[in-house]
Protein backbone atom coordinates (compact mmCIF):
# COMPACT_ATOMS: atom_id res chain seq x y z
CA UNK A 1 0.00 0.00 0.00
CA UNK A 2 1.35 3.20 -1.08
CA UNK A 3 1.97 5.77 1.77
CA UNK A 4 3.70 8.65 2.06
CA UNK A 5 7.03 8.80 4.54
CA UNK A 6 6.95 10.24 7.44
CA UNK A 7 9.45 12.99 7.77
CA UNK A 8 11.69 14.21 10.17
CA UNK A 9 12.26 16.19 13.17
CA UNK A 10 15.25 17.39 15.15
CA UNK A 11 15.55 15.88 18.71
CA UNK A 12 16.69 18.51 20.94
CA UNK A 13 18.56 21.64 20.71
CA UNK A 14 20.89 20.74 17.97
CA UNK A 15 20.22 17.17 18.58
CA UNK A 16 19.92 14.19 15.99
CA UNK A 17 17.47 13.97 13.54
CA UNK A 18 14.66 11.37 13.42
CA UNK A 19 11.08 10.38 12.30
CA UNK A 20 8.65 12.66 13.65
CA UNK A 21 6.84 9.62 14.68
CA UNK A 22 8.74 7.11 16.54
CA UNK A 23 7.95 3.49 17.03
CA UNK A 24 7.21 2.01 20.62
CA UNK A 25 8.33 -1.91 20.96
CA UNK A 26 7.23 -2.43 24.43
CA UNK A 27 4.17 -4.24 23.45
CA UNK A 28 5.94 -6.71 21.21
CA UNK A 29 7.09 -8.58 24.14
CA UNK A 30 4.46 -7.78 27.34
CA UNK A 31 1.97 -5.93 28.78
CA UNK A 32 -0.82 -5.90 25.57
CA UNK A 33 -1.32 -9.35 25.30
CA UNK A 34 0.26 -12.13 23.92
CA UNK A 35 3.67 -11.87 21.81
CA UNK A 36 3.10 -12.52 17.94
CA UNK A 37 7.16 -11.95 16.92
CA UNK A 38 6.37 -13.13 13.02
CA UNK A 39 3.78 -9.99 13.17
CA UNK A 40 6.03 -7.90 15.04
CA UNK A 41 8.74 -8.35 12.66
CA UNK A 42 6.37 -7.67 9.79
CA UNK A 43 5.73 -4.62 11.69
CA UNK A 44 9.51 -3.23 12.21
CA UNK A 45 10.14 -3.65 8.34
CA UNK A 46 7.22 -1.76 7.58
CA UNK A 47 8.32 0.59 9.90
CA UNK A 48 11.56 1.02 8.09
CA UNK A 49 9.61 1.41 4.45
CA UNK A 50 7.15 4.36 6.05
CA UNK A 51 10.28 5.88 7.36
CA UNK A 52 9.57 5.44 10.90
CA UNK A 53 13.18 4.71 12.01
CA UNK A 54 12.98 5.96 15.76
CA UNK A 55 12.98 2.71 17.53
CA UNK A 56 11.81 2.45 20.97
CA UNK A 57 12.79 -0.25 23.34
CA UNK A 58 14.06 -1.53 27.03
CA UNK A 59 16.04 -3.99 28.78
CA UNK A 60 12.77 -4.41 31.23
CA UNK A 61 10.93 -5.13 28.03
CA UNK A 62 9.89 -8.72 28.39
CA UNK A 63 13.00 -9.31 30.49
CA UNK A 64 15.94 -8.58 27.50
CA UNK A 65 13.17 -10.66 24.94
CA UNK A 66 12.49 -6.91 23.05
CA UNK A 67 16.21 -5.85 22.82
CA UNK A 68 16.71 -9.72 21.59
CA UNK A 69 13.41 -9.01 18.91
CA UNK A 70 14.58 -6.07 17.92
CA UNK A 71 18.48 -7.45 17.13
CA UNK A 72 16.68 -9.77 14.87
CA UNK A 73 15.04 -6.68 12.90
CA UNK A 74 18.48 -4.94 12.45
CA UNK A 75 20.47 -7.51 11.01
CA UNK A 76 21.90 -5.76 7.94
CA UNK A 77 20.69 -2.50 8.33
CA UNK A 78 21.59 -1.34 11.57
CA UNK A 79 22.30 1.83 10.20
CA UNK A 80 19.17 2.91 8.95
CA UNK A 81 17.79 2.94 12.75
CA UNK A 82 17.96 5.53 15.32
CA UNK A 83 17.89 3.06 18.56
CA UNK A 84 16.95 4.14 21.95
CA UNK A 85 17.12 1.72 25.08
CA UNK A 86 16.98 2.91 28.81
CA UNK A 87 18.24 0.91 31.91
CA UNK A 88 17.14 1.25 35.51
CA UNK A 89 13.97 -0.63 36.36
CA UNK A 90 14.73 -4.13 37.95
CA UNK A 91 12.95 -6.98 37.62
CA UNK A 92 13.45 -8.38 42.04
CA UNK A 93 10.90 -11.34 41.45
CA UNK A 94 7.67 -12.11 39.28
CA UNK A 95 5.36 -9.85 40.59
CA UNK A 96 8.22 -7.11 42.78
CA UNK A 97 11.00 -4.40 40.56
CA UNK A 98 13.23 -1.63 42.14
CA UNK A 99 15.04 1.28 40.25
CA UNK A 100 19.20 1.67 40.32
CA UNK A 101 21.15 4.03 39.04
CA UNK A 102 24.30 3.25 40.46
CA UNK A 103 27.29 3.47 38.71
CA UNK A 104 28.20 -0.23 38.42
CA UNK A 105 24.61 -0.80 37.31
CA UNK A 106 24.46 1.73 34.41
CA UNK A 107 27.47 -0.01 33.29
CA UNK A 108 26.70 -3.56 33.44
CA UNK A 109 22.99 -2.75 31.82
CA UNK A 110 24.58 -1.39 29.12
CA UNK A 111 26.59 -4.08 28.43
CA UNK A 112 23.84 -6.40 28.50
CA UNK A 113 21.98 -4.13 25.96
CA UNK A 114 24.95 -4.26 23.54
CA UNK A 115 24.77 -7.63 23.48
CA UNK A 116 21.32 -8.60 23.11
CA UNK A 117 20.73 -5.94 20.56
CA UNK A 118 24.34 -7.39 19.23
CA UNK A 119 25.15 -3.80 18.15
CA UNK A 120 28.28 -1.83 19.33
CA UNK A 121 26.68 1.12 20.20
CA UNK A 122 23.29 2.53 21.14
CA UNK A 123 21.91 5.98 19.58
CA UNK A 124 19.90 7.18 22.52
CA UNK A 125 19.97 6.09 26.17
CA UNK A 126 17.84 6.99 28.67
CA UNK A 127 17.65 6.49 32.57
CA UNK A 128 13.85 4.77 32.79
CA UNK A 129 13.20 5.96 35.94
CA UNK A 130 15.10 8.07 38.52
CA UNK A 131 16.82 6.77 41.38
CA UNK A 132 15.92 8.56 44.55
CA UNK A 133 18.69 7.00 46.67
CA UNK A 134 21.39 7.61 44.03
CA UNK A 135 21.89 11.48 43.25
CA UNK A 136 21.16 11.94 39.75
CA UNK A 137 24.79 13.39 38.96
CA UNK A 138 26.34 9.89 39.46
CA UNK A 139 24.17 8.30 37.22
CA UNK A 140 24.99 10.70 34.33
CA UNK A 141 28.42 11.04 34.91
CA UNK A 142 28.37 7.58 34.45
CA UNK A 143 26.38 7.53 31.54
CA UNK A 144 28.71 10.59 30.04
CA UNK A 145 31.66 8.22 30.54
CA UNK A 146 30.03 5.87 28.11
CA UNK A 147 29.35 8.94 25.50
CA UNK A 148 32.75 9.38 25.70
CA UNK A 149 34.16 5.45 25.25
CA UNK A 150 31.44 5.59 21.64
CA UNK A 151 29.08 2.98 23.41
CA UNK A 152 26.33 5.65 23.51
CA UNK A 153 25.50 7.99 21.28
CA UNK A 154 22.96 10.77 23.40
CA UNK A 155 21.70 10.89 26.57
CA UNK A 156 18.14 10.52 27.88
CA UNK A 157 15.71 10.91 31.01
CA UNK A 158 12.73 9.18 31.35
CA UNK A 159 9.90 10.22 33.67
CA UNK A 160 12.12 12.99 35.09
CA UNK A 161 11.40 15.21 37.63
CA UNK A 162 12.16 19.11 36.54
CA UNK A 163 14.76 19.13 39.51
CA UNK A 164 16.13 16.37 38.44
CA UNK A 165 16.18 17.26 34.37
CA UNK A 166 18.21 20.34 35.59
CA UNK A 167 20.89 18.98 37.77
CA UNK A 168 21.61 16.15 34.78
CA UNK A 169 21.98 18.87 32.53
CA UNK A 170 24.80 20.19 34.34
CA UNK A 171 26.68 17.12 34.19
CA UNK A 172 26.35 16.13 30.44
CA UNK A 173 23.66 17.67 28.08
CA UNK A 174 20.19 15.83 27.68
CA UNK A 175 18.94 15.16 24.27
CA UNK A 176 15.52 13.75 24.91
CA UNK A 177 12.91 13.16 27.86
CA UNK A 178 10.18 10.47 27.35
CA UNK A 179 7.37 11.30 29.66
CA UNK A 180 3.45 10.31 29.44
CA UNK A 181 2.20 13.25 27.17
CA UNK A 182 -1.34 12.93 25.42
CA UNK A 183 -4.79 14.44 25.07
CA UNK A 184 -6.06 12.65 28.52
CA UNK A 185 -2.64 13.13 30.37
CA UNK A 186 -1.16 16.70 30.27
CA UNK A 187 0.79 16.60 34.00
CA UNK A 188 3.89 17.75 31.45
CA UNK A 189 2.82 20.34 30.78
CA UNK A 190 2.64 21.65 34.47
CA UNK A 191 6.85 22.39 34.67
CA UNK A 192 8.69 19.73 33.21
CA UNK A 193 7.97 20.67 29.97
CA UNK A 194 8.56 24.48 29.99
CA UNK A 195 12.24 23.60 31.67
CA UNK A 196 12.92 20.75 29.66
CA UNK A 197 12.46 23.34 26.13
CA UNK A 198 14.48 25.98 28.35
CA UNK A 199 17.55 23.44 28.30
CA UNK A 200 17.03 22.49 24.96
CA UNK A 201 15.78 19.12 25.35
CA UNK A 202 13.22 16.99 23.09
CA UNK A 203 10.33 15.74 24.03
CA UNK A 204 9.23 12.20 23.67
CA UNK A 205 5.56 11.48 24.39
CA UNK A 206 4.76 7.69 24.80
CA UNK A 207 1.30 6.16 25.31
CA UNK A 208 0.28 9.28 23.29
CA UNK A 209 -2.67 7.41 22.47
CA UNK A 210 -3.49 6.76 26.16
CA UNK A 211 -2.55 3.18 25.84
CA UNK A 212 -4.87 2.71 23.43
CA UNK A 213 -7.82 3.99 24.70
CA UNK A 214 -8.01 7.29 22.23
CA UNK A 215 -7.97 5.09 19.45
CA UNK A 216 -11.89 4.38 20.04
CA UNK A 217 -11.84 1.08 19.49
CA UNK A 218 -11.54 0.10 22.99
CA UNK A 219 -15.60 -0.34 23.96
CA UNK A 220 -15.00 -2.58 27.02
CA UNK A 221 -12.76 -4.13 29.77
CA UNK A 222 -13.57 -7.19 28.48
CA UNK A 223 -11.41 -5.95 25.26
CA UNK A 224 -8.46 -6.79 26.96
CA UNK A 225 -6.61 -10.05 27.09
CA UNK A 226 -6.23 -11.74 30.51
CA UNK A 227 -2.57 -10.89 31.37
CA UNK A 228 -3.01 -7.35 29.62
CA UNK A 229 -2.00 -4.77 32.48
CA UNK A 230 -4.45 -2.77 31.45
CA UNK A 231 -6.82 -4.36 33.28
CA UNK A 232 -5.11 -3.44 36.86
CA UNK A 233 -5.10 -0.01 35.23
CA UNK A 234 -7.68 2.35 37.46
CA UNK A 235 -8.28 4.27 33.95
CA UNK A 236 -9.77 1.35 32.52
CA UNK A 237 -11.65 -0.21 35.40
CA UNK A 238 -15.08 0.40 36.96
CA UNK A 239 -17.05 4.10 36.44
CA UNK A 240 -14.03 5.44 35.50
CA UNK A 241 -13.30 3.42 32.02
CA UNK A 242 -17.49 4.58 31.07
CA UNK A 243 -16.75 8.32 32.02
CA UNK A 244 -13.44 8.18 29.92
CA UNK A 245 -15.19 6.39 27.03
CA UNK A 246 -17.09 9.66 26.90
CA UNK A 247 -13.96 11.36 26.53
CA UNK A 248 -13.19 9.01 23.35
CA UNK A 249 -16.25 10.09 21.61
CA UNK A 250 -15.39 13.95 21.27
CA UNK A 251 -12.22 13.07 19.47
CA UNK A 252 -14.49 10.54 17.45
CA UNK A 253 -16.87 13.56 16.30
CA UNK A 254 -14.11 15.65 15.31
CA UNK A 255 -12.34 13.62 13.50
CA UNK A 256 -15.45 12.41 11.58
CA UNK A 257 -15.33 15.80 10.49
CA UNK A 258 -11.67 15.74 9.27
CA UNK A 259 -11.72 12.44 7.49
CA UNK A 260 -9.41 11.19 10.29
CA UNK A 261 -9.14 8.45 12.77
CA UNK A 262 -9.59 9.22 16.99
CA UNK A 263 -5.86 8.24 17.00
CA UNK A 264 -4.35 10.03 14.07
CA UNK A 265 -5.93 13.29 15.50
CA UNK A 266 -5.38 12.58 18.84
CA UNK A 267 -1.38 11.96 17.76
CA UNK A 268 -1.71 15.15 14.98
CA UNK A 269 -2.60 17.29 18.32
CA UNK A 270 0.68 16.00 20.09
CA UNK A 271 2.97 17.00 16.74
CA UNK A 272 1.50 20.64 16.61
CA UNK A 273 2.34 21.28 20.49
CA UNK A 274 6.03 21.95 18.89
CA UNK A 275 8.93 20.90 16.42
CA UNK A 276 10.68 19.56 19.38
CA UNK A 277 8.09 16.68 20.20
CA UNK A 278 8.50 13.31 18.45
CA UNK A 279 6.03 11.09 19.71
CA UNK A 280 6.25 7.29 19.72
CA UNK A 281 2.77 5.23 19.52
CA UNK A 282 3.67 1.94 20.63
CA UNK A 283 1.89 -1.05 18.29
CA UNK A 284 2.71 -4.73 16.90
CA UNK A 285 0.49 -5.07 14.05
CA UNK A 286 1.27 -3.46 10.31
CA UNK A 287 -2.53 -1.64 9.96
CA UNK A 288 -2.37 -0.28 12.85
CA UNK A 289 1.32 1.54 12.27
CA UNK A 290 0.04 2.38 8.94
CA UNK A 291 -2.69 4.22 10.53
CA UNK A 292 -0.81 5.96 13.49
CA UNK A 293 1.92 7.31 10.46
CA UNK A 294 -0.88 8.65 8.52
CA UNK A 295 -0.58 11.47 11.32
CA UNK A 296 1.65 13.26 10.16
CA UNK A 297 0.23 14.14 7.22
CA UNK A 298 -2.85 15.71 9.52
CA UNK A 299 -2.75 19.28 9.02
CA UNK A 300 -4.81 21.08 11.96
CA UNK A 301 -5.86 24.70 12.19
CA UNK A 302 -4.63 26.98 15.17
CA UNK A 303 -8.49 26.87 16.03
CA UNK A 304 -8.49 23.00 16.05
CA UNK A 305 -5.87 22.14 18.09
CA UNK A 306 -7.08 24.84 20.67
CA UNK A 307 -10.36 23.27 20.54
CA UNK A 308 -9.06 19.55 21.34
CA UNK A 309 -7.00 21.36 24.37
CA UNK A 310 -10.18 22.62 25.59
CA UNK A 311 -11.95 19.88 25.41
CA UNK A 312 -9.36 17.70 26.98
CA UNK A 313 -7.81 20.23 30.03
CA UNK A 314 -5.31 18.98 32.35
CA UNK A 315 -6.99 16.42 34.79
CA UNK A 316 -9.63 15.26 32.73
CA UNK A 317 -9.36 11.59 32.86
CA UNK A 318 -11.19 9.71 35.62
CA UNK A 319 -9.04 7.43 37.58
CA UNK A 320 -4.59 7.58 38.05
CA UNK A 321 -2.18 6.87 35.51
CA UNK A 322 -1.09 3.67 37.65
CA UNK A 323 -2.36 1.58 40.30
CA UNK A 324 -0.24 3.23 42.86
CA UNK A 325 -1.80 6.62 43.02
CA UNK A 326 0.88 8.19 44.76
CA UNK A 327 2.96 7.89 41.83
CA UNK A 328 4.61 11.41 39.97
CA UNK A 329 7.37 12.12 37.60
CA UNK A 330 10.90 10.65 38.72
CA UNK A 331 9.95 9.41 42.26
CA UNK A 332 8.79 5.59 41.61
CA UNK A 333 9.24 2.97 38.72
CA UNK A 334 6.96 1.41 36.62
CA UNK A 335 7.04 0.19 33.21
CA UNK A 336 5.59 2.27 30.49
Amino acid sequence: MSQAPVPTRRLGQGGPEVSALGLGCMGMSQSYGPADEAESLRTLDRALELGVYFWDTADAYGGGANERLLARALRGRRERVFLATKFGIRHDGPMASSICGRPDYVRSSCEGSLARLETDHIDLYYQHRVDPEVPIEETVGTMAELVGEGKVRHLGLSEASADSLRRACSVHPITALQSEWSLWTRDLEQEVLGVARTLGVGIVPYSPLGRGFLSGRLRSPQDFAEDDFRRQNPRFQGENFQRNLELVARVEKLAAELGATPAQLAIAWLLHQGEDVVPIPGTKRVPTLEENAGAAALILSQGQVLELSGLFPPGVAAGDRYPDPSYRYGESPRPD
